[in-house]
């Protein structure tokens, strides 16, 4: 009986369901390469904890580790699979040479971000909770994938940025080997001001600021003489380059204040007309008229 019941198991395994490439496709290959493509996803969960035990969780190297090795176990898993169906991968990229500079142009910049991918990974000149300056708009890493990498702009926007533009485009970063920042904020006195009394209250404002570093003075520079004021610019640093905007707002009312106490104002924009004599005498008899 239990015999019987082996055999038609056995039988209804081993139907042929189709035919690849000169091969029978049955039940049993079917459900084997569904087995070895399960496998090796399961195999690569172990390898990457055992790299995550071996390196530690927080080691640079074990989000390289983890994923290459990933990547590497599942497209051989996934052959083996397909070798065991009874899909020759010879015959198939034969096949595929036709269509080859097709694809290639499609997946031009596919490759091109996976390779920047890798790049990255194994540099580590870019890694999660970066602060960088990407086209203008400071945004920080929220993490980093093969092909993208996601980021977080100050208005709270998630965007999805090519691994490629990271490569191969300028990219400021403020946290790469330090996270030392410095916050710059530009003011222009009247040049009735005496100019002693203005550095030293810009000095005094710009050490008032509580969120500054202490591990460097504040400085205070003369830019230039401008057509309506004398221009000055005003120094600090922060050790947390994402509170750059915000710590430019501070500074700037402490500055304000601290004018403000001392009677120093800040000249509106001033153009001087210079008008010739015939055009004096035009005006004043239109006037008198």
């Amino acid at each position: 009986m239990q015999s019987d019941a082996f055999h038609r198991t056995f039988d209804i395994i081993n139907v042929k369901l189709f035919e690849i490439g000169g091969h029978d496709l049955s039940v049993a290959t079917l459900i084997t390469a569904i087995a070895i493509v399960i496998a090796a996803y399961l195999v690569s969960r172990l390898v990457q904890s055992a790299i995550v035990r071996t390196l530690g969780p927080k080691n640079d190297s074990v989000h390289v580790a983890t994923r290459i090795s990933h990547y590497l176990i599942v497209v051989v898993g996934f052959s083996i699979a397909l070798q065991t169906a009874g899909i020759d991968l010879r015959g198939l990229f034969a096949a595929g040479a036709l269509f080859a500079v097709g694809i290639g142009f499609a997946m031009q910049n596919v490759a091109q971000n996976f390779v920047s991918g890798v790049i990255l990974l194994v540099e580590h000149s870019i890694r999660p909770d970066d602060v960088l300056e990407i086209e203008g708009k400071q945004v920080r890493v929220i993490e980093m994938g093969i092909r993208s990498t996601r980021v977080r702009s100050r208005d709270d926007e998630v965007l999805i940025v090519p691994n490629s533009t990271l490569v191969q485009s300028t990219v400021r970063s403020y946290t790469l080997l330090d996270s030392l920042c410095r916050v710059r904020v530009n003011v222009g006195v009247a040049y009735s001001s005496d100019m002693r009394v203005v550095r030293s209250t810009l000095e005094a404002a710009a050490a008032s600021v509580t969120v500054r570093s202490q591990s460097r003075a504040p400085l205070v520079l003369l830019e230039s003489f401008g057509e309506s004021s004398v221009n000055w610019e005003v120094s600090i640093w922060i050790e947390d380059p994402w509170m750059l905007r915000p710590t430019g707002s501070v500074v700037r009312e402490a500055i304000w204040n601290a004018l403000q106490e001392k009677n120093i104002g800040i000249p509106y924009r001033q153009i001087d007309l210079h008008l010739d004599e015939p055009v004096l005498r035009a005006l004043g008899a239109r006037s008198a008229a």
